[in-house]
């Protein structure tokens, strides 16, 4: 997909918490992810996201039903996404793997938002991010 760019149409990224809203059948979550589609955004997840949230089993079938979506993508962590976490978590002081491959994700696809139930970490990796919280 590449940075935004004058007319691009940017993307959602979701963070574990908003996986995790899903999974709990959060008004909030749902709603949010029917304006993305109604207005053609994308939605993102890092891997990472993925296996810190899942479980298997009836709980994660709304989450399951997300992943398959033709509009969601799951984004790998390969080893040049995989530096860039470790570069941003050496820049930034943290070491929290999961929050930096979602902000890596986020500006790699130049997504205009990032949902997270977890904001101050996040701006602590990139002050810049726009999140909406959870």
């Amino acid at each position: 997909m590449g940075a935004r760019g004058a007319g691009s149409v940017t993307g959602v990224t979701l963070d574990a918490g908003a996986l995790l809203g899903l999974e709990r059948q959060s008004a909030r979550i749902t709603a949010l992810l029917d304006l993305a589609r109604r207005h053609g955004r994308p939605v993102h997840v890092p891997a990472a996201v993925v296996a810190q949230v899942w479980r298997g089993g009836p709980r994660s079938a709304p989450v399951a039903r997300l992943l398959n979506s033709p509009d969601v993508t799951v984004i790998d962590l390969d080893d040049a996404r995989a530096r860039a976490v470790g570069l941003l978590l050496a820049g930034s002081g943290t070491s929290d793997v999961v929050d930096a491959a979602v902000v890596v994700c986020a500006r790699e696809h130049g997504d205009a938002s990032v949902v997270t139930s977890d904001p101050d970490d996040l701006r602590r990796l990139d002050p810049t991010l726009r999140l909406v919280t959870l």
